[in-house]
């Protein structure tokens, strides 16, 4: 598997567990269980730090311009934004 694939799937693993993260954050703020958040939290940590390190890798490896790779950062601490993330690259990937 090359790094840009191994990007992409960060990029939708991460964003999943940052929304899940979310979520989880709501419910313990409304009175629910702080379960969810101290499960999630660390999960969603390691994701993150993975995410970030296979961004780094990338764009050493394709030398992506400094722009670049602030905004695939910048996808990782946005919800929603991994999922762009992984669109652009599929989108570069399709053509």
């Amino acid at each position: 598997m090359n790094k840009l694939t191994t990007l992409r799937i960060l990029a939708v693993i991460e964003a999943t567990s940052f929304l899940a993260l979310l979520v989880a954050s709501v419910v313990k703020h409304s009175g629910g269980s702080e379960q969810g958040v101290s499960v999630l939290g660390p999960i969603h940590g390691v994701l993150f730090l993975a995410f970030c390190w296979s961004a780094i890798a990338c764009a050493q490896t394709h030398k992506w311009p400094t722009k670049t790779t602030s905004l695939v950062l910048l996808g990782g601490v946005i919800p929603f934004g991994g999922y762009v993330v992984e669109r652009h690259f599929a989108n570069d990937a399709d053509q």
